[in-house]
């Protein structure tokens, strides 16, 4: 394997430093749904899904984290990216549980968990 050490990027017009792009891209992202079988569209470095029950899901990072003080971003709605507004009061969601290779993430509203058809979730932090 070969290894491509820069300290800079350029596209030509611009530069930046190869540790912005290094730490501050997201280590891991999945774009699911809750209903039913907890399903991924899309994702990277996720290996898996567990569906813990109503509105909980535990995701499993293919490859590590360096710490569980890694930061992440959440977004779940009821129904479409179109109705999303509409639920955006009435649908939140949060983490919990955080490890190096495991995050559980929470879809509730005001009264109850609750399955979200969206359920989107993003992690910034150091690989191990």
């Amino acid at each position: 394997m070969s290894t491509l050490n820069v300290s800079n990027i350029t596209d030509g017009t611009t530069t930046v430093g190869t540790s912005y792009v290094v730490n501050g891209s997201a280590k891991a992202w999945v774009n699911s749904t809750q209903v039913g079988t907890h399903t991924a569209r899309d994702s990277l470095n996720v290996s898996s899904l567990t569906d813990l029950g109503t509105g909980r899901t535990e995701i499993t990072f293919s490859s590590a984290m360096n710490n569980d003080d890694w930061a992440g971003s959440f977004y779940t709605t009821a129904s479409s990216l179109e109705t999303s507004i509409n639920f955006a009061n009435d649908y939140a969601g949060g983490f919990g549980d955080k490890t190096t290779t495991t995050v559980r993430t929470y879809s509730y509203t005001a009264s109850a968990a609750v399955d979200s058809a969206i359920h989107d979730v993003i992690i910034f932090g150091d690989l191990a």
